[in-house]
């Protein structure tokens, strides 16, 4: 199961995920990001499982400034690991 909360404040809107997120629910969280305007952050604290696509995702979250808040170790693991590998390259 897969749902997303958003919330804002009068700095920063959140975005927080909540189950399993995989690849077919990136659409929904791109669409999501798209209203938030400029200062945005994922809130990972409730996520139990992601697939590759998701963590390829969130690494280009990253790089683009959207802070990942309360980010799963092995998640963050993971990231650092598909970052290493460089665009384009697969395992």
């Amino acid at each position: 199961m897969f749902r997303l909360e958003r919330s804002s404040d009068a700095e920063r809107s959140t975005i927080r995920l909540i189950g399993r997120v995989r690849s077919e629910h990136l659409g929904e969280i791109q669409n999501q990001l798209a209203g938030c305007g400029p200062r945005v952050t994922l809130d990972l604290e409730d996520v139990t499982v992601v697939d590759v696509g998701v963590v390829r995702f969130l690494g280009q979250c990253e790089r683009e400034g959207i802070g990942l808040l309360h980010c799963p170790p092995y998640v963050r693991e993971w990231i650092s690991r598909e970052g290493v590998k460089g665009d384009g390259e697969n395992a």
